[in-house]
């Protein structure tokens, strides 16, 4: 089946739905020969490489070795479908793959996504996402610069989670992809 586009990056802040998109994408991409990783992944393969445990892995060199290992997965080693938060960031000017913006607008539900993903109470879910949040912009804009790494421009779709259930979210992403919809099987995952 001929695709639009040879990769796929999935981006988003906590809790938007990021691995369960890309757990949803596995029973249609992989029979075609597609392979599925995370940044924390990429991220934990380089330090067991490179680094060895307990390195420092926030340094800006470590960052941007990260970047490489990703860019190289996705020029190189396709077709992937790459899950983290700053992957459409790094492929922006990658033509082949198409870049997904996962958000929620909904607070809450993003808090009751981590609360029962993580079982942590309201508050340390409250507390969490914002930390998490803060610290990572904070560093990215240190390491990368003054960008908006999720800016609408460097994306081709962005989806609302809190609008967009599972289901509806991988039908929108095949589509983009141009996915024969002729072969799909319904795959349940819930958030």
């Amino acid at each position: 089946m001929k695709l639009k586009f040879e990769n796929i990056t999935i981006s988003g802040g906590v809790a938007s739905g990021k691995n369960t998109l890309l757990d949803n994408l596995k029973p249609f991409l992989r029979p075609l020969g597609w392979k599925f990783t995370s940044g924390g992944q990429i991220l934990r393969d380089y330090l067991k490489e490179y680094v060895q445990p307990l390195a420092d892995a926030a340094s800006p060199e470590v960052h941007h070795q990260i970047d490489n290992r990703t860019r190289r997965l996705l020029t190189q080693e396709g077709p992937y479908v790459i899950e983290s938060w700053l992957a459409g960031f790094i492929a922006k000017d990658l033509k082949n793959t198409l870049r997904i913006l996962l958000i929620c607008s909904n607070d809450a539900v993003r808090i009751d996504r981590v609360v029962n993903r993580d079982r942590v109470t309201i508050k340390d879910a409250k507390k969490f996402i914002k930390e998490r949040e803060d610290i990572n912009f904070k560093e990215w804009h240190k390491i990368y610069g003054n960008f908006n790494f999720w800016d609408k421009k460097y994306f081709h779709l962005i989806i609302d989670t809190y609008s967009s259930g599972p289901l509806e979210t991988v039908g929108k992403v095949l589509d983009k992809l141009g996915y024969d919809h002729g072969k799909i099987a319904i795959h349940k995952k819930s958030w």
